[in-house]
């Protein structure tokens, strides 16, 4: 029998999802969230830890092990705190690259709206490579210093593991990644899916 797991913190988008497979598909889908088995122990809130930081710390668990921390480069770039015993600390949320590019354009009076881009240098002559360098390296730089302060409060030998969207373009400038998977909540989804299936 064919099954769906479902991962979503958007909820217009989670009941279109929901109807999508009980009246088109006619699926059996699971929903990640409260009352289903993850392997975690949630030792932050957990009403508030969104399904996409629970579904990878999962997947990081199971297939590194380990002290770890997570660094999503999504929408939002999160980090999170996941322990070698399964427990899942919390973590820390900054804007993602492309939240932070756009609000420079739409909440500055001059300022263009421009692509990212990898930067020459980090002294811009001109306001786009300004921007680019700011953006660019802030965001490397804002990674770094996370990562390194979460490891200060949690473990200096967490493996920092790296994943989303913005992160396939970033991932080979980050020094501070240890691994990079960009289908680590792919990967997740598979495993809450085989632990809820029985």
């Amino acid at each position: 029998m064919q099954r769906a797991v479902v991962s979503c913190v958007v909820p217009p988008v989670m009941n279109a999802l929901e109807r999508l497979f009980r009246v088109n598909f006619a699926l059996p889908y699971l929903v990640v969230g409260p009352g289903v088995k993850t392997g975690l122990a949630v030792r932050a809130e957990a009403k508030e830890v969104g399904a996409d930081r629970i579904v990878n710390a999962v997947a990081a668990s199971t297939l590194y092990g380990g002290d770890l921390i997570i660094v999503d480069f999504g929408t939002a770039t999160t980090f999170c705190a996941v322990t070698r015993n399964k427990e899942y600390l919390g973590g820390a949320i900054a804007p993602g690259i492309g939240i932070a590019l756009e609000a420079l354009y739409e909440k500055t009076a001059k300022l263009p709206r421009i692509d990212i881009e990898i930067p020459e240098r980090c002294i811009g002559r001109s306001t786009v490579e300004a921007m680019h360098a700011g953006i660019f390296f802030g965001y490397i730089g804002l990674g770094r210093e996370v990562v390194n302060r979460m490891k200060q409060e949690f473990s200096p030998q967490a493996t920092v593991v790296g994943t989303g969207g913005w992160g396939i373009f970033l991932a080979r400038y980050c020094d501070f990644l240890e691994v990079f998977n960009p289908t680590l909540t792919l990967e997740g989804l598979r495993i809450i899916h085989e632990l809820n299936a029985s």
